[in-house]
């Protein structure tokens, strides 16, 4: 399953949107979709922020998936496996 998601994230004092089309597992989607969302939108921040270099100054301000369905609080919860 696809699912859209779009972040709006801040970095060098500076704000930017990226979104893009994800595909997560059917039944984890059914589950819990808020929760698989959250962490396809997690991992997919840790990309961005390696690839931009991000500063100490990072910070997610909104994360929203099939259009209008705001994860941001969830994407704030997930940790890493270690």
């Amino acid at each position: 399953m696809n699912i859209n998601i779009k972040v709006y994230l801040h970095t060098k004092g500076t704000n930017f949107f990226q979104s893009g089309i994800f595909s997560v597992l059917n039944s984890d989607f059914k589950k819990d979709p808020d929760w698989t969302s959250a962490v396809a939108a997690y991992v997919w921040i840790q990309q961005i922020k390696m690839s931009f270099a991000a500063s100490e100054d990072f910070r997610i301000n909104q994360v929203v998936y099939n259009e209008d369905i705001d994860i941001t609080e969830l994407v704030e919860k997930v940790k890493p496996l270690i």
